[in-house]
């Protein structure tokens, strides 16, 4: 398989449902728009997609369905992580069976392993496929970091392992995985953001959530950015900055979801427990975000 390219804007989709079921109308409808908009590559069953709540019949369908629609127009990156190594070794070989372009492997949650544990974890899964691997780096949510030295023990044992998604909060971060490995290393925020700040000290692009709505404005934002224009990115930057925190004034996939549903995008905004759906107040911050945009 050709590599392409994993730079730029890519969407973290969500898994739309309905009356409890995944919702596939909804799903490819979701991949055209996307496509129609300009990504540059789609991630099916991230932490976006509700990973933790799918079974594992429907995570592996999830991922079929995008690569089945996307018909190879973007790169479908595959979301494979879990805590246990070997529930996301077979995730991996089975998502390259399936055909996608490469893998987002989330470092292990709940679990807290050192940063030794982390390093044979990704290895095992850098072992099942030759395709890309984007190591994920979210210590909100998983309790530990991807330690940088990890990164470039990882990075010097795999060819196919220079991509990582840094959704750490830090800039300074990007910096050191910037510092301790240059160009052999693709950075990719992970949060909206803050994809301007990251860009302007090295990141190649964003793993978006706002992308799965807002598809052209966060694309043009990291196009601007990537062409160091950054005085006209500044300032889209600044236009969209209300709407990107309001999307996260609830926990990630509720008010994304909420704001698609809202505009036809999907057919409704149910989340799987133990998510619920937003509270009126939060939904009236986010519409009020949404309006400013006009």
């Amino acid at each position: 398989m050709k590599l392409r390219p994993l730079t730029g804007t890519i969407t973290a989709l969500v898994t739309p449902f309905l009356q409890g079921q995944v919702d596939y109308a909804s799903l490819k409808k979701l991949v055209a728009y996307q496509i129609k908009g300009g990504i540059d590559g789609l991630v099916p069953v991230g932490t976006t997609g509700e990973s933790p709540t799918l079974s594992h019949e429907e995570h592996l369908d999830v991922i079929r369905a995008v690569i089945a629609e996307a018909r190879g127009r973007v790169p479908v990156i595959a979301g494979t992580g879990s805590n246990s190594t070997a529930e996301a070794v077979e995730l991996t070989r089975l998502s390259h069976d399936a055909g996608a372009d490469a893998m987002l492997v989330v470092a292990p949650y709940y679990n807290k392993p050192s940063q030794e544990g982390l390093f044979h974890h990704f290895a095992a899964v850098a072992g099942a496929t030759d395709r890309p691997i984007i190591l994920y780096s979210i210590p909100g949510r998983c309790g530990v970091e991807i330690g940088v030295p990890v990164v470039e023990r990882l990075r010097a044992k795999f060819s196919h392992v220079r991509w990582i998604k840094e959704a750490g909060g830090s800039v300074d971060r990007v910096d050191q995985l910037k510092q301790a490995m240059g160009a052999d290393l693709t950075v990719l925020s992970g949060d909206d953001s803050l994809t301007l700040p990251f860009m302007a000290v090295g990141a190649e692009g964003v793993i978006s959530v706002a992308s799965n709505l807002l598809v052209r404005e966060i694309s043009q934002l990291v196009r601007l950015a990537r062409a160091n224009d950054y005085a006209k990115a500044a300032k889209l930057h600044r236009k969209l900055y209300p709407c990107l925190k309001a999307l996260f004034i609830e926990p990630n996939p509720v008010p994304i979801k909420a704001a698609m549903a809202r505009a036809g995008i999907i057919a409704s905004a149910e989340v799987r427990s133990p998510l619920c759906p937003m509270t009126a107040t939060s939904a009236k911050i986010l519409t009020a975000a949404l309006a400013r945009l006009r």
